[in-house]
């Protein structure tokens, strides 16, 4: 049975939200598996090292890149009419909204797609620190904190489109030469690193899994009769939009972000699981949670001003190369690096600097 005959018997709906739950299950137990973190690369990057983590990040970046392009470059896939290229974007939303995120991610010790993930793995800290996230998300797109983020977001836009699309320098065509590029890098810094097959090949299972969702939802919207919106793994706006709907409302609007939620959550909990590394974690006490709570306000403010988190932005919209992911992933990185060198460096406050454990793994 094809996805056409899927979509008549099913509808476009529940073909979505099944699509997006495979994909999340997917993601979720391969991120577990990898420990794919960009705080953890922003960290070891940080201390001058090129390194496991450095290796697992850039994995998955190449492999999303190489899978969307190379989707692109055969006539599988056109992202023309994504949000990342086709809307107006805000370059000044980018930049700050990058930054704080990467604040908060230092200070949260993980990104958003890392805090849902280590949920499943019983961390509590994770937890408490994603739903504050959530909460503050939805207030920054719909709520009290929604003026602040438009009135940032206006100070300097670009029209979608070309203008809005870094591969317009090359008369648009797809560059799959250069994830081929980064690839090769990766594998290298992975060889170096001594990274074993299984944490090597999840990695790459992560970006593939970006490479999926662009795929799917593409594929889906050709075959419906209703618009379907081109889109890929994303989790600031999935994860706000899923808990209210949960709170606000007696049933939940479905769709591909309501099954790529509970998906990652769910294919962490089987990983953790299987590999035995579930086990409930807490806060070590008052001032450290602190830390967790204002790095996760940054990144919901963040995640919602620079149009996504470091696997939405960063990853999800780098892939297609919009113009507005690239700056906000360079500002993720910047805003982090000078945290962490503040903060957990040599010239850090004792009150919020963490256990070198924690630093190292990522947690």
């Amino acid at each position: 049975m094809n996805l056409e005959s899927l979509v008549d018997l099913a509808g476009e709906t529940a073909v979505l939200t099944a699509g997006g739950l495979l994909i999340g299950v997917i993601f979720g137990g391969f991120a577990q598996v990898s420990k794919f973190c960009l705080r953890s690369a922003v960290i070891e990057f940080s201390q001058g090292l090129l390194g496991s983590k450095i290796a697992i990040w850039l994995l998955t970046f190449s492999a999303a890149v190489v899978s969307t392009q190379a989707a692109i470059g055969f006539g599988l896939l056109d992202v023309t009419g994504a949000r990342q290229l086709a809307a107006r974007g805000s370059l000044s939303g980018s930049l700050v909204g990058g930054v704080m995120f990467g604040v908060g991610m230092i200070l949260a010790r993980g990104c958003a797609s890392r805090l849902l993930v280590l949920s499943a793995t019983g961390n509590l800290r994770a937890l408490v620190s994603g739903l504050v996230l959530t909460i503050v998300a939805q207030a920054s797109l719909r709520g009290a904190l929604s003026p602040a983020r438009e009135m940032l977001s206006e100070l300097w836009t670009v029209q979608g489109g070309p203008s809005r699309n870094l591969l317009s320098l090359v008369d648009g065509a797809p560059q799959l030469w250069l994830g081929v590029l980064w690839l090769a890098c990766a594998l290298w810094l992975a060889r170096r690193a001594r990274i074993g097959y299984l944490v090597g090949a999840s990695a790459v299972g992560v970006g593939l899994a970006v490479g999926a969702g662009w795929l799917f939802t593409y594929r889906v919207s050709q075959v419906s009769f209703s618009p379907v919106q081109v889109k890929s793994i994303s989790f600031t706006g999935p994860s706000a939009d899923t808990l209210m709907g949960l709170i606000n409302s007696p049933s939940l609007t479905l769709g591909f972000d309501t099954g790529l939620v509970p998906g990652v959550f769910a294919g962490s909990l089987l990983a953790a699981l299987i590999t035995r590394e579930w086990k409930v974690q807490g806060f070590h006490d008052g001032p450290s949670m602190w830390r967790y709570l204002i790095g996760a306000a940054l990144m919901g403010f963040g995640g919602m001003l620079a149009g996504g988190c470091a696997v939405g932005a960063g990853v999800t919209g780098g892939a297609i190369f919009a113009l507005t992911a690239w700056m906000a992933l360079a500002a993720m990185w910047a805003g982090a690096i000078i945290t962490h060198l503040v903060v957990d460096g040599e010239i850090a406050d004792p009150v919020l600097a963490e256990p070198l454990s924690d630093r190292i793994n990522g947690h």
